[in-house]
């Protein structure tokens, strides 16, 4: 039986750069869920449909498959193809809704936000390309949600999701799959098995720290099960719904007992860790930390050395707070490179016009054509191909990579939980004033240029204002200053820094140490303790 329920629009239902993000009990709440997910159907159309549902796991992730089911049903959806347990990695979701040609996908996840009763949950809609919906689809879903008066559901038990097969529900079929073995088939056509196997085999150890959240089984399948690393290599690999208490987030700070292994005393060869939904990635060799721009210029340098990507690159893109490092890459290449506003949908159009094949940005994210998310354990296998293929350390690796373009080093500097009020202030009062910076010295720095980024696509002529606020310095040191859209509660000032050291000297330097000045110099600029009233980031990476 379907019930037509009443409902009215409940305030703040704006979806971010990676959908509705909320805390848990908030997305529990009354009609929230519902009204969210009906306003996605109402955009979108969902009778005779197919589409992809899966999450990270995390709490409420669940119950909440279970509604979405119903009123995908109700709605007249033809099919729904489901992670078993309603478990998928984001990539392995974005590679379900390409691989079966559906009509898009609902993501449960607020990927590398903490999980449990009090903590984050998120929803999102991909589209049938496999990517995350564009702001133009993700404004008709909020529009939406400010008008909706009623919402449909189908009275039916709940389907069984933790057995792999064919169920009904209603007239809509629902397929639970693994989610596992299309993602690990695909892995298998990129990347040269048999060298990375026999890397292993060789005595090469690594550790993968999969934070108690969804890579886990993907990890544990492809590393130990098919590549034949050692068992217990993966870590915290079974996904849990509060992600063990930890902050499921790739980075120094919060896989800190990763860092201390990898700076150890027997350090494995190679570290790694991923985030709550897949999606993102850390790099660590022995005694050296791989900062997400330098990891993916390293990786456009070597891709050509995997099978998928033999052929050569169309080109790179990346997110414009990320280092410039990418880019000194795809000149030396010959090819295309692209500077977009953050969030991975950016990067879809050029995807599927084929003007790039790989993609990153600074928060951990690295990714190419082969989906259209970015995906923390193909970055890890790509590196394992590289090294295995070249038969040299990270720490080598990166010595001649910066031998040969120079070294930008790069910092992100992360303050959480600012009252917004603050944030928007600091903000605003940077805006106004831009104009009478440029030929400002500072810290000893001339600045050359200050703006708001603003993006053109390049394939849809589509525009996007005020992306971030850049001041550019003559000698190629940059800052950037955004207010994050992936928290659920306050603002996340996110302070990029960067400084560019062309060799062959001074290119071994901490880089704290080498971006020093510019981290004064961006204080002094943004007032950032003075609206504020922070003087140290929360995170730093």
């Amino acid at each position: 039986m379907i019930t037509t329920v009443t409902t009215a629009p409940i305030a703040g239902q704006k979806p971010g750069t990676s959908g509705l993000r909320k805390k848990t009990p908030v997305f529990m709440a009354r009609h929230y869920l519902e009204n969210f997910v009906q306003s996605i159907f109402d955009v979108v159309g969902a009778a005779g449909k197919t589409f992809v549902l899966g999450g990270d796991g995390r709490y409420f992730n669940d119950r909440a498959a279970q509604v979405i089911l119903r009123m995908a049903a109700a709605n007249g959806a033809a099919r729904m193809i489901v992670g078993q347990g309603a478990i998928l990695s984001t990539p392995a979701a974005s590679h379900l809704i390409r691989l079966n040609k559906t009509d898009g996908g609902i993501i449960m996840s607020a990927s590398h936000n903490p999980g449990g009763p009090d903590e984050d949950f998120g929803v999102k809609f991909n589209m049938p390309n496999g990517g995350p919906a564009p702001e133009g689809v993700t404004e008709a879903m909020f529009k939406r949600t400010t008008e909706i008066t009623e919402y449909k559901m189908m009275e039916a038990q709940d389907v069984d999701l933790s057995a792999i097969g064919r169920h009904q529900l209603g007239p809509m079929i629902v397929d639970v799959v693994d989610p596992v073995t299309d993602y690990a088939a695909l892995m298998e056509t990129l990347f040269d098995f048999p060298a990375i196997r026999a890397m292993f085999a060789g005595g090469f150890r690594m550790r993968m720290d999969s934070m108690c959240a969804v890579t886990g089984p993907y990890a544990v399948e492809i590393l130990e099960n098919r590549l034949g690393a050692a068992k217990g290599t993966c870590v915290n690999a079974t996904p849990l719904p509060d992600f063990g208490g930890m902050h499921p987030d790739p980075n120094p700070t919060w896989a800190k007992a990763l860092m201390d292994e990898m700076f150890g005393a027997n350090a494995p060869d190679f570290g790694a860790a991923s985030d709550g939904d897949g999606d993102r990635n850390m790099v660590v060799g022995r005694g050296i930390y791989v900062s997400p721009s330098d990891s993916l210029a390293v990786l456009a340098a070597n891709a050509q050395l995997a099978p998928g990507y033999a052929k050569g690159l169309a080109g790179v893109a990346r997110s414009m707070p990320t280092s410039a490092a990418a880019d000194r890459v795809a000149d030396a290449l010959g090819i295309g490179k692209f500077e977009t506003p953050t969030g991975w949908k950016f990067f879809g159009n050029l995807l599927d016009a084929g003007k790039a094949t790989l993609c990153g940005e600074e928060s951990f994210g690295t990714g190419s054509d082969h989906v259209r998310e970015k995906d923390g354990l193909w970055a890890i296998l790509l590196w394992l191909n590289v090294l295995a293929v070249r038969k040299q350390s990270v720490a080598e690796i990166l010595t001649e990579h910066w031998a040969k373009y120079g070294r930008n080093y790069y910092s992100r500097h992360d303050f959480e939980a600012i009252a917004t009020d603050k944030a928007d202030a600091m903000i605003t009062a940077l805006r106004g004033s831009l104009a009478s910076l440029p030929g400002k010295v500072v810290e000893g720095m001339t600045i050359a240029a200050a703006d708001d980024f603003a993006y053109t696509d390049p394939v849809d002529g589509s525009v996007s204002q005020k992306q971030g606020v850049r001041i550019l310095f003559g000698d190629g040191s940059r800052i950037v200053l955004r207010l994050s859209g992936t928290g659920t509660e306050g603002a996340t000032l996110r302070l990029y820094l960067e400084r560019y050291a062309a060799g062959p000297d001074g290119l071994g330097l901490d880089a704290q140490e080498a971006l020093a000045p510019v981290i004064r110099a961006a204080h002094d600029l943004a007032q950032i303790t003075a609206f504020t009233g922070r003087t140290e980031p929360d995170v730093v990476t």
